[in-house]
């Protein structure tokens, strides 16, 4: 009941703020749509009620608002047209218009997005300063040029957060602790060698299938936020949590690009500028709100949640910075300076 109070008051407060956002939506800086009907489908992985679905949501309100209903966009959450994989490969072919996935998922595709996987390359201190490089910066025109070369748009470099390491069965209390967990990844290639490099075994398994593998032992532990493991209700097998933050996500809306490009011009600036806006909203309400609340809620449900020291902290830098030389060859130093240039 208590907790239910906290949470109520939480969102009283963050009431003004979110209206604020949502009253500056209904500002619009271009002339009425008067072209043909058009739709669209937007497929994501994200579960009901996380903040990155309910950006998506809002995006799909704020363009048909914008074009008085005459732009619609259909958003599948959930993964129900498929994994990340798949869902790519549709808006890669063109069988899909919009596509969602993690950054370390799209590496298949665009492997200089590992740069984010590098361990500790970003930090929460600098989030705004890299949220303006990604959206009007050097570093948004790099990872443009890169998604381009593929056939893809990107739209919304959405706020996933940074992730820790989780354990069903396992207390982690210290950096020691996390070796010899058989440890879920994405498909990541830098993921998995910062795993080993903690001494753990890395198991890349596609999203939709990690509940199962920990539950039936398959795996032990899996690294990811808060917010979204609790939406993903994994709070009922979840004991442990070493809020170690070791690596930064996001979950990117991109376009397949030919599709992008045959649409009018006017189109185009309603979705850039519904993505702006509902990306604004999420960055800056819904995500800090969702992970705090999260964290709460984990620990009133009995998860054993330990921060590392500021000892741990560098034990933890130093055992997984060698990761950045595997990756030499892939990433350049240019988009490396790119990034770190917004650590500063």
């Amino acid at each position: 009941m208590k907790r239910n109070l906290l949470q109520c008051m939480a969102r009283v407060l963050l009431l003004p703020v979110a209206l604020m956002f949502i009253c500056g939506a209904l500002v619009s800086a271009h002339a009425e749509y008067s072209g043909p009907k058009v739709r669209f489908r937007l497929a994501h992985p994200c579960p009901p009620g996380h903040h990155t679905s309910l950006a998506f949501e809002k995006f799909a309100e704020l363009v048909a608002q914008k074009s008085k209903n005459k732009i619609k966009v259909h958003v599948f959450p959930n993964a129900v047209l498929g994994s990340d994989v798949v869902m790519l490969k549709g808006a890669l072919t063109g069988g899909l218009e919009m596509a969602v996935s993690s950054s370390p998922n799209l590496t298949w595709v665009v492997p200089s997005l590992m740069v984010f996987d590098l361990p500790y390359i970003t930090s929460v201190n600098y989030q705004k300063k890299l949220y303006e490089a990604l959206d009007n910066g050097e570093l948004g025109r790099y990872f443009k040029g890169k998604f381009n070369e593929v056939g893809l748009e990107p739209i919304m470099y959405c706020e996933y957060g940074y992730r820790d390491f989780f354990s069903v069965k396992k207390p982690i209390r210290s950096v020691g602790d996390l070796a010899g967990i058989q440890v879920r990844t994405t498909a990541s290639a830098v993921e998995v060698e910062v795993a080993k490099a903690l001494g753990m075994k890395p198991k890349p398994l596609a999203w939709g299938e990690t509940y199962t593998a920990l539950k039936e032992g398959i795996v032990e532990g899996e690294g990811n936020t808060f917010s979204f493991l609790l939406d993903a209700e994994h709070e009922d097998i979840l004991k442990y949590a070493f809020a170690s933050r070791h690596n930064y996500s996001m979950q990117i809306l991109s376009a397949n690009k030919k599709w992008w490009e045959e649409l009018d011009p006017q189109v185009r600036s309603i979705i850039r500028e519904a993505a702006a806006e509902a990306l604004k909203y999420q960055r800056e309400v819904l995500a800090p709100q969702s992970e705090e609340e999260a964290v709460k809620r984990f620990m009133a449900d009995g998860l054993e949640v330990s921060k590392p020291s500021e000892a741990e902290l560098e034990e933890l830098k130093r055992k997984t910075r060698p990761v950045w030389n595997l990756f030499s060859d892939t990433l350049s130093q240019e988009l490396i300076d790119l990034v770190v240039a917004t650590q500063q």
